[in-house]
């Protein structure tokens, strides 16, 4: 599919999608938020695609939402039938329910959106010249993306309270000892790790496992009793008799040799996930 704003590529089972406005440091678009979703929804669907690497063209990942021209919708007076999803929600919405895991590769300035965009990647990789900031206060705005949910579920509530009210940028050292990154690089070996990453969970982990894995961590750490998990964890290894990768997991262990993983997100996810249904 041809984009207008993003680049999306599909090799070795990892799809990456790249913000691609480098002239304008890829600031954030409507185009750019419904190219996301649209292309986050066909790696979904893509069989051949195990792993998503999501990052921008340029020095920058994104600078934020581009107001340039009156052309962004940051402002409604009244909601339309059905309801109005602001555009970075769109992304974010649609990578929370991904099936398979997301690196985010930054580089430069991830401000504003550039920030909340990557908070439901599972991996967060970032170029020691990168800078982040949630500056929505020194705007007089709002924070998107449900970045009031994410962040404090990654940084603490203290840590993302300081950098939410202040608004301050932060740098890339600072984000790393907050457990808002796995990794700092040099900016040109960035990609490269995102993709030595990728690679390894390609090679190593099991999609249907995966999949329920990151649901399952995201939902069920929300919750404000360890229950539901118990009931879902009880009725998923009473299936492992008839599982085939939990076949395949124990005997390639056993004879010392690389797993081969047959089973499918589209065909062989468990019917009985309760997110199933609120997907639907």
């Amino acid at each position: 599919m041809s984009y207008q704003h993003i680049r999306s590529s599909v090799a070795d089972r990892v799809a990456t999608l790249e913000l691609h406005r480098p002239e304008a440091r890829n600031g954030f678009t409507i185009t750019m938020a419904d190219e996301l979703d649209e292309a986050l929804k066909a790696a979904d669907a893509n069989e051949e695609v195990r792993v998503v690497v999501l990052t921008g063209a340029g020095r920058d990942f994104c600078v934020g939402a581009d107001l340039s021209g009156q052309s962004f919708e940051a402002a409604r007076t009244e909601l339309p039938e059905g309801g109005w999803v602001e555009p970075a929600t769109r992304v974010t919405r649609r990578m929370f329910a991904l099936r398979k895991p997301i690196i985010a590769a930054v580089r430069g300035a991830a401000v504003g959106v550039g920030s909340t965009m990557i908070l439901p990647a599972d991996f967060r990789l970032a170029a020691r010249d990168s800078r982040f900031g949630f500056v929505f206060s020194r705007r007089g705005i709002y924070p998107e993306a449900g970045s009031s949910w994410f962040l404090p579920r990654i940084v603490g509530m203290g840590r993302a309270m300081d950098w939410m009210v202040s608004g301050r940028l932060i740098p890339a050292e600072e984000a790393l000892g907050a457990g808002l990154l796995k990794s700092l690089h040099e900016p040109d070996a960035l990609l490269d790790a995102a993709y030595a990453l990728a690679r390894e969970l390609v090679e190593n982990t099991a999609p249907v496992s995966v999949a329920v894995i990151r649901q399952a961590l995201y939902r069920m750490s929300a919750l404000p009793s360890p229950e539901p998990a118990f009931e879902l964890d009880s009725q998923l290894i009473a299936t492992l008799g008839q599982n085939a990768d939990a076949v395949e997991g124990v005997m390639s262990f056993l004879q010392k040799r690389p797993a081969k993983f047959t089973r499918t997100v589209e065909r062989d996810l468990p019917p009985f996930l309760p997110w199933r249904e609120q997907q639907r």
